[in-house]
């Protein structure tokens, strides 16, 4: 007998189920039906109930399709939590402290509000692995069966699941960290950090200017947080902060903007938290980064003797790639950063704290922190393409790359990227010098233009 065929998952993606609301499976219909398969799924047996958390960010969608879940979990016999808007970190964490077999969160991150999303978190706080999300998907094939009238899930609300969390967030840094004389702003990206990111902040002592902290249930993510941190430049710059903190719709991605208003991404925020764990001896093994981090990370690390490893883009595979070399940091350029040491998942305003608390251990402003690590240009074209396994296997573009590479002779990087929604192949090079970058990412490109097979 030959091996079993893998099977192929309908409906979840590397970060759960997205996609443009009203347009399936971002419909009502869908999220009444996945509450029930999930609560089939998480269902225990032997009369012991089974509880599920249900977060959400600051989308108007996001209270429809909070009451559709609710209806099917309840539906399948599963009690319910609701936590209001809330980061999905800390989702994460109060499915473990309230020991819930899942949590959902209902949110689709950086994306704009006409997007919305499902993600789970299992037991542990962590992504559920691939059997379970398969498992979910073979009860969305099955019609939808209500449990006897007296087995029928009952919904409760936490009161103080912001504050829990706030409190959860302080005790990542050590206890002597005080913030006291720094003057920070922090921009919520008008999404579920709005009502939390100050208050840690400003109960470890930092005086804190809040902006982005009014959500409409239309403008998260519109022109400011973490993908847009133009409008945190400049409230640091008419403030005269020592730093800004940016983070997106969601709460796990943050980046930073040091006193001169530079932005400073995801690859110096885990250059710096690496750098000062091994200040401070702090095993954490490694530092696993993606196909996309600065090759200045990669050379910095180097620098400290830091084992460094690369993986495909999402924050899936970085976690995976973590648990497989028992490593404790890992992240992405969009600020995506994993601490495993401190939580389960990726987590902005944690991420932040560990810079900050490096700053002020250290007595150093983020400034002289992130110029410890030179981000090398970076040069990316995007090249239309009719087949792009053709271009990717064709002898003259493998040519092309092989002499770049060698004439950067370990000073630069060359990256040709398939993209995973379009017909386009990514063509991105990195190097000393940005002039001799962008020409040679336009040279190559032209040679896979012309190989578009």
């Amino acid at each position: 007998m030959g091996s079993p065929k893998k099977m192929e998952k309908q409906y979840f993606g590397t970060d759960g189920i997205r996609g443009h609301v009203g347009e399936y499976p971002i419909t009502p219909d869908f999220m009444l039906k996945l509450g029930w398969a999930a609560g089939k799924v998480f269902a225990r047996s032997g009369g012991l109930r089974s509880k599920i958390l249900i977060g959400k960010d600051t989308r108007v969608s996001g209270y429809m399709f909070e009451a559709a879940l609710e209806a099917g979990l309840a539906s399948a016999g599963v009690d319910i939590n609701m936590l209001g808007p809330m980061p999905t970190p800390a989702i994460a964490y109060l499915t473990r402290t309230f020991q819930a077999q899942a949590g959902i969160v209902i949110s689709a991150s950086h994306n704009a509000f006409q997007d919305n999303g499902i993600k789970f978190f299992a037991g542990d706080g962590t992504k559920l692995p691939d059997k379970t999300e398969l498992a979910i998907e073979e009860y969305l094939g099955r019609d939808i069966t209500t449990v006897a009238s007296d087995q029928i899930g009952k919904v409760t609300r936490i009161t103080d699941a912001a504050g829990r969390y706030i409190e959860y967030c302080k005790r990542t840094v050590p206890g002597d960290i005080v913030l006291q004389g720094l003057k920070i702003v922090v921009d919520c990206a008008h999404g579920s950090t709005y009502h939390i990111a100050a208050n840690v902040f400003s109960e470890l002592g930092a005086s804190v200017k809040a902006i982005g902290v009014s959500p409409n249930g239309m403008n998260i993510n519109q022109d400011c947080g973490s993908t847009s941190p133009q409008a945190l430049v400049k409230a640091v710059l008419a403030e005269q902060a020592d730093l800004g903190i940016a983070f997106d719709g969601d709460g796990d991605r943050v980046v930073m903007v040091d006193h001169l208003g530079n932005v400073v991404d995801g690859d110096e925020l885990l250059y710096i938290i690496a750098r000062d764990r091994q200040r401070r001896q702090i095993g954490f093994g490694g530092v696993v980064g993606t196909l996309m981090s600065n090759l200045g990370l990669e050379l910095g690390l180097a620098a400290l003797d830091v084992p460094f490893v690369r993986t495909d883009v999402g924050d899936r595979y970085v976690m995976e790639m973590l648990k497989k070399n028992s490593w404790q940091l890992g992240g992405e350029s969009s600020g995506h950063i994993v601490c495993l040491d401190v939580t389960s998942t990726g987590d902005g305003i944690i991420s932040a704290l560990q810079v900050l608390a490096a700053m002020v251990q250290t007595g150093t402003s983020l400034r002289e922190l992130r110029v410890r690590m030179t981000k090398m240009p970076q040069h990316m074209v995007n090249v239309r393409v009719t087949s792009k396994s053709a271009v990717m296997s064709n002898p003259d573009v493998l040519a092309a790359v092989a002499e770049l590479e060698h004439k950067l002779a370990g000073r630069g990087r060359v990256l040709l990227r398939p993209s995973g929604t379009e017909p386009l192949i990514r063509v991105m090079v990195e190097g000393e010098d940005e002039t001799a970058v962008a020409g040679h990412a336009n040279a190559l490109a032209e040679v896979v233009s012309a190989s578009r097979g």
